[in-house]
């Protein structure tokens, strides 16, 4: 059943509903509709705006609340604009639609990755200023470009720039992941993401015949010793819940016509790595190639440096701050390290801590998936969460 909205959670819901109606997709997103969308808010709202351009087409969008003591480091929450490809005929409902069915669903590529949470922010920090709040310390709320294709071009070299250090960012929250059922996941580190091309060559000719040293064979070589590997990891993960790699083949390339022995195939694999045992799985890697044969070789794509989790506990008062109103609205919450990759693994390479959050509850993982969606009393809840949780670290 549909509930009676009041004035501002119908704001919140129609700004939510045409958010996710810019199909901000890949590839080749042009991101103009975004920006002007979050121009808007910012106006309605009454926040600083500022776009600062990576390239031309790629913007990092910040919205700001100024706080009483603007010298002191600076609070950033943030989402991403960008969204990733949909199989259209695959879905019930529009992916760009943003439909919301009779149980209060709303359908729509973004609704839980992530633009949910850029709006939450924006909605929690449209009512406390309603309120009168002033928040101590600046909070700026970004929107960033190209999260989903690894960050470049996006969070990775915003943080090396002026404008960012300008920021004077303190403490960060970043996206996470919400809930099937009442526990939380609140993260405080992430997986190295390694992705690569593992280069398969040999001999070409007549496909009537049966060549040795093919491209082929060393395919199944790499393939066997990746996979029997992926099972060796889910075994441990289901004894253990230990943190695991995880790993997957997403691409295959290769070949020119039927009866043509190819002279290559690619392979592209997703990796990513619990930081303690990067090392020893590239070297099981470099292996696993020498093994195949000759002329396999490995072509980085995305290979993340060794970046240091955020350090909980008492010495850090954001993070006090945080688990305390988290306790005080009696959520359940537990620590993890992520097993996918976000921005703030950026944020944390020039030594910000950040932790990774969405308090969705009581929602079925979609992310990635056909018929992403969230409920409107969910995402509404939610808003209320942060109308907590931002007052309490920005005023740390």
């Amino acid at each position: 059943m549909l509930p009676t909205l009041n004035d501002s959670d119908a704001l919140a819901v129609e700004n939510f509903r045409e958010y996710l109606r810019i199909p901000s997709v890949h590839p080749n997103i042009n991101y103009d509709k975004c920006v002007s969308f979050l121009e808007r808010q910012a106006k309605s709202i009454g926040l600083d705006f500022a776009v600062h351009r990576i390239t031309p087409e790629k913007p990092m969008v910040i919205l700001t609340w100024p706080g009483h003591e603007p010298a002191l480091p600076t609070i950033l929450l943030n989402s991403h604009m960008d969204v990733v490809p949909v199989f259209e005929d695959k879905w019930t409902h529009g992916p760009f639609a943003a439909e919301m069915d009779e149980k209060g669903d709303i359908y729509a590529r973004g609704a839980q990755d992530t633009k949910c949470g850029g709006i939450q922010y924006l909605e929690a920090i449209r009512r406390l200023k309603a309120g009168g709040a002033q928040p101590k310390r600046t909070v700026h709320v970004s929107f960033a470009a190209e999260e989903e294709i690894g960050g470049l071009q996006g969070m990775k070299d915003f943080v090396k720039m002026d404008e960012f250090r300008k920021l004077n960012v303190g403490f960060a929250i970043d996206e996470g992941i919400g809930a099937v059922g009442d526990t939380l996941k609140v993260f405080y580190g992430e997986k190295k993401n390694w992705k690569f091309n593992v280069h398969c060559t040999g001999d070409t000719g007549h496909g009537a015949g049966l060549l040795e040293n093919t491209a082929g064979e060393k395919v199944q070589a790499i393939v066997d010793r990746f996979y029997t590997f992926r099972e060796q990891q889910e075994q441990i993960q289901e004894k253990t819940k230990a943190a695991v790699t995880s790993v997957n083949l997403t691409v295959i390339q290769g070949g020119v016509q039927h009866n043509v022995i190819p002279s290559e195939f690619v392979l592209t694999f997703d990796t990513r790595v619990p930081f303690e045992q990067s090392q020893e799985f590239e070297a099981k890697v470099m292996r696993w190639c020498k093994e195949a044969g000759d002329g396999v070789w490995i072509e980085d794509l995305i290979k993340d440096q060794v970046i240091p989790n955020t350090v909980l506990g008492d010495t850090n008062a954001f993070w006090t701050a945080f688990k305390s109103t988290l306790n005080q609205l009696n959520l359940q919450f537990e620590l993890e390290v992520y097993s996918a990759n976000t921005d703030a693994r950026f944020l944390r390479s020039v030594g910000i801590p950040a932790i990774g959050f969405t308090p969705n509850r009581r929602t079925e993982f979609r992310i990635h998936e056909n018929d992403e969606y969230l409920n409107v009393n969910v995402f509404l809840d939610s808003i209320k969460v942060y109308e907590k949780i931002i007052p309490a670290i920005s005023d740390v």
